[in-house]
């Protein structure tokens, strides 16, 4: 028990010293902390006072923006240009561009309230109105402080560029604001006495004044914008007389970012693009109420991070100590012994874990020795055939830690001759022996090559080669030279005579069972016919009486004309024709079995729905029954040949009369939907019951059209038969042929037929 009392008090004053250290280090960074908690806060104030400059010259942008926009537009240049004859005025010019303006006051609040000048006319037009006498519009617009005679003097009468006046008392149909106002001269080059035009953007100071609403809403502050001469633009949480007061006093320093004047935070901020000075208050109080609640926080945050630290030190020290004596009872059970009386815990410890240690090593030590084991199992199954996918194979070979780099090669198999049939227990020690000394031989000649045993007297080969054409001579060359001295070598030393037989080239891990079959047959062959000790399953003579026509081969040749692929169906039935023509000595029976069974295949085929229902089945029958084994194979491949190209033909024009049907079916439904605005892609592929990206490809290659482009084409045709016909707005003509906008509408038909639709309906009047 004093053992366990001791574990627990060790990680209690463990746990204490890892508690005070970051206590004490959280003590320096409070302190730290109220005083950068001051600077953080007026940082966070010039931003904020930052970013209602950044916005509200933004805005200020905006509306010379509109101005430049106007210069630029060639209705108002033409219409500010035109001499006045007589009392004629260009009323359709006027409401135009009455019409062209309206929308700019829905873009930003700074453009409200504006009017446009024109000299010539002497007209003003706002967004909706225009004023044929600008005494009309003085009536309900005007400054409190100008006379009718002073506004058009100082307004009207000069040329303005990019000229602000200051914030004026402002009358707006018997509504009374204060208004900063933007004076722009049309065009922009003007500069002498008068110009044809004047832009005024009248600003109402409280769409201004709310910019700056932040720094009151969140400090209690106030703000103040002025321009260059110190004229205010905007203010907010401050009478304009205090503020003017505070910009002329002496105590202030007008050159400081950020200083304490009486009870407040000033922030001045002069910006270098429009030269107005924006300057800001926030109570000092506020700043310190920050602090304040920081400090409480930390003091109670730290008690409570103490106290709740000392019991979970309790609790883990208990919970860490029970394990580790728990630990110690068990390895004084196992181990039966105590050492504890002259060592620590830990030493106790560490003397029989490394014992396990071992003892785990030892048991790894004996897993690598049954690798070669696993390693084997592993090849057997693969020269079986019991893999089904590349993955599968990648993944046993891993586990057996053997590299398949290159995947493609050569299986070949090894016979020791003159032992078949003896299974006394000197000969397999001999024959043991044997594959020992013919594997280690091997191995030292071939890198890349793998081996297992395939009963007492034979070992399997695999050959994996990377960067190299295995299937040439030159690989074959080599390996016939490394064998044969190998052969003679294990000949002359031990008097073991060996055989040797190869399938055909693997080109991929799955065809290694095919190559192994073909190996050994050909050392089958070996035995039969008693020749050389080393041959290649293409170098053996393979003639057969029956015929090549596997049934692997059939399925394929099937599948592949039930696709419409023609040329792979042909090669194939081109590979049946080589391999029975070179390699297959066919009696006048067998050939013809073997053009029997193909003409069956093609019969099997006439099942097909696509074929059953055309018109060229008798013929197609007919020709397949035609077919005479009496020909030669060159003649009857070339018939087969035909008639796989009428069946792809009749399955692909199945096909593409299918796609034709679809194409037709998306068409009729555009016909039908075109008005909606919300048809879209997937709804048509919905309604025709099919993929979206398969009714895109497939009515691209039908028609030419993307659909998105056939379904504009449509709503285009119906529009301009609309605009020929009918009376109808341009608005509504959009809104009828299923465009949300007028706009986009616009866009689209010029686009489609190379004219505005106002354009294209005069041209049908003309």
């Amino acid at each position: 028990m004093p053992k366990y009392t001791t574990i627990f008090r060790k990680f209690l004053v463990s746990y204490l010293i890892i508690l005070i250290i970051p206590s004490i280090a959280g003590y320096v960074s409070y302190r730290t902390s109220i005083s950068v908690t001051q600077s953080i806060s007026i940082e966070n104030s010039v931003t904020q006072l930052q970013r209602s400059q950044e916005i509200l010259e933004r805005r200020m942008v905006e509306v010379e923006g509109f101005t430049r926009q106007l210069a630029l537009n060639p209705d108002l240049n033409k219409l500010m240009n035109e001499q006045k004859k007589g009392d004629e005025i260009n009323v359709y010019g006027i409401w135009s561009m009455v019409k062209q303006v309206t929308p700019f006051s829905q873009t930003n609040d700074f453009l409200q309230n504006y009017f446009i000048y024109l000299k010539n006319y002497d007209v003003i037009f706002t967004q909706g109105s225009a004023y044929f006498r600008p005494e009309h519009y003085y009536q309900n617009f005007h400054y409190t402080d100008l006379s009718l005679d002073e506004w058009k003097d100082e307004v009207l009468g000069k040329t303005h560029s990019s000229e602000m006046m200051p914030l004026r008392s402002f009358l707006s149909n018997k509504k009374q604001s204060s208004v900063v106002t933007y004076m722009q001269s049309l065009p922009l080059d003007s500069f002498n006495g008068s110009s044809p035009a004047t832009v005024v953007v009248m600003i109402d100071e409280e769409h201004i004044s709310n910019l700056l609403a932040g720094l009151e809403d969140r400090y209690g502050g106030w703000a103040h914008i002025s321009d260059a001469q110190g004229n205010t633009i905007g203010v907010r949480g401050i009478t304009e007389a205090a503020a003017r007061q505070l910009s002329t006093s002496t105590e202030l320093d007008q050159t400081k970012r950020s200083q304490f004047y009486h009870d407040d935070l000033v922030i001045t901020i002069q910006s270098d693009t429009s030269g107005w000075t924006y300057r800001a208050g926030i109570p000092r109080q506020v700043l310190m109420e920050n602090a304040n609640q920081i400090k409480h926080m930390t003091w109670m945050v730290t008690g409570i991070a103490l106290v709740l630290g000392l019991l979970a030190g309790l609790l883990l020290a208990y919970r860490n100590s029970v394990p580790i004596n728990r630990l110690l009872g068990v390895m004084k059970e196992h181990f039966g012994k105590d050492g504890l009386a002259e060592r620590n815990e830990y030493d106790f410890l560490q003397g029989n874990i490394s014992k396990m240690i071992t003892s785990n090593r030892q048991l790894e030590l004996e897993l690598e020795r049954q690798l070669p084991l696993v390693r084997d199992g592993f090849l057997k199954r693969l020269l079986a055939g019991e893999f089904h996918t590349l993955e599968e194979i990648a993944a046993a070979a891993a586990q057996a830690d053997v590299s398949l780099a290159g995947g493609e090669g050569y299986v070949g198999i090894l016979r020791i001759n003159g032992y078949s049939g003896m299974d006394s227990i000197d000969i397999l020690k001999e024959l043991s022996a044997a594959r020992l000394i013919m594997k280690q031989a091997l191995s030292e000649t071939e890198g890349n090559l793998l081996m297992t045993e395939l009963g007492s007297d034979r070992l399997v080969m695999i050959w994996l080669e990377q960067g190299e054409q295995t299937s040439g001579t030159d690989f074959r060359k080599r390996l016939d030279e490394g064998l044969t001295g190998l052969a003679r070598t294990a000949y002359s030393e031990y008097k073991v005579s060996l055989s040797a037989a190869f399938g055909e080239c693997f080109h991929t891990l799955m065809d290694v069972s095919h190559s192994y079959e073909q190996a050994g047959q050909t050392l089958e062959y070996t035995e039969l016919s008693g020749m050389q000790s080393i041959l290649w399953f293409s170098d053996s003579s393979r003639e057969t009486a029956t015929y090549y026509y596997p049934l692997d081969m059939e399925q394929r040749l099937i599948s592949t004309i039930r696709a419409g692929e023609p040329e792979e169906a042909k090669r194939i039935v081109s590979t049946v024709m080589d391999k029975n023509s070179d390699q297959h000595q066919l009696s006048p029976e067998m050939k013809q079995q073997l053009v029997g069974e193909l003409k069956g295949t093609l019969l099997k085929l006439l099942d097909q729905k696509a074929l059953v229902q055309s018109e060229l089945l008798h013929t197609l029958k007919n020709q397949m029954i035609g077919i005479q084994a009496a020909d030669m194979l060159p003649d009857i491949q070339q018939e087969i040949n035909g008639i796989i190209e009428a069946l792809c033909g009749i399955i692909n024009s199945k096909k593409n009369s299918a796609h034709i049907q679809t194409a037709g079916d998306i068409k009729r439904f555009i016909a039908e939907s075109y008005s909606d605005s919300e048809l879209t892609l997937y709804r048509i592929a919905e309604k025709v019951e099919r993929p979206e990206k398969y009714i895109s490809q497939l009515f691209k290659e039908v028609t030419d059209m993307n659909v998105s482009d056939y379904l504009e084409m449509v709503r285009i045709e119906r529009a301009a038969s609309l605009l020929r016909t009918e009376g109808c707005t341009v608005d509504e003509i959009a809104s009828r042929v299923g465009y949300n906008s007028s706009h986009s509408f616009r866009r689209a038909f010029k686009r489609v037929m190379g004219v505005a639709p106002s354009s294209y309906r005069q041209s049908i009047h003309i």
